[in-house]
């Protein structure tokens, strides 16, 4: 499925997976060997493309397990397996990419940046919020409902001029508005 996407110059590939064809592969480079399994004398095990993809499809889209599952054919129970597997493979090995600022030299060079690129002085960055719809983890009852009644965790996000991430925070669950989603931030 992910092949015949690919050779289509559609853009089919870069709106399934929510990434070009060059980052998917350049990512799977780096997690491929984490999250490959054997065949057994059972089945044949699931190839390594198809369980990233798996993921970004469930990161990108919010699909639950079972609509997962009819599409990529196998079970609810593989489906999160795959999931959990691939991003703790994800931030195994992209950890050392990220680098946070820890120096107000860092913090003065974005707000020169965003100055002389964006004319806004005094600015150290862009914020924006998402809500990321998710299963309702067990026992947690209306903790996770959002203001629109669906379950959802709050990606928190501030980029630099060059629209480059320097601070994400996913934890905030409840119903809250903006303003008291930044303060729960470690941001704030």
């Amino acid at each position: 499925m992910l092949e015949d996407m690919n050779q289509e110059p559609s853009g089919k590939f870069h709106n399934f997976c929510r990434m070009s064809a060059i980052d998917f592969e350049h990512l799977l480079s780096k997690i491929g060997p984490i999250i490959i399994k054997e065949d057994t004398n059972m089945r044949k095990a699931i190839p390594v493309q198809e369980r990233f993809a798996i993921t970004l499809r469930f990161l990108a889209s919010g699909d639950s397990f079972t609509s997962l599952s009819y599409l990529f054919k196998c079970s609810n129970q593989v489906i999160s397996n795959i999931v959990h597997v691939v991003c703790n493979a994800l931030v195994h090995e992209l950890r050392n990419d990220i680098k946070l600022l820890t120096f107000s030299q860092d913090w003065q060079n974005i707000s020169n940046e965003f100055s002389s690129k964006w004319n806004f002085p005094n600015c150290v960055g862009a914020i924006d919020g998402k809500h990321i719809i998710i299963q309702s983890p067990m026992n947690s009852g209306s903790e996770f409902i959002n203001y629109k009644g669906t379950f959802s965790v709050v990606l928190m996000a501030l980029v630099d001029a060059d629209y480059c991430f320097t601070f994400a925070d996913v934890r905030c669950q409840r119903k809250i508005s903006n303003g008291g989603v930044l303060r729960n931030t470690t941001f704030f």
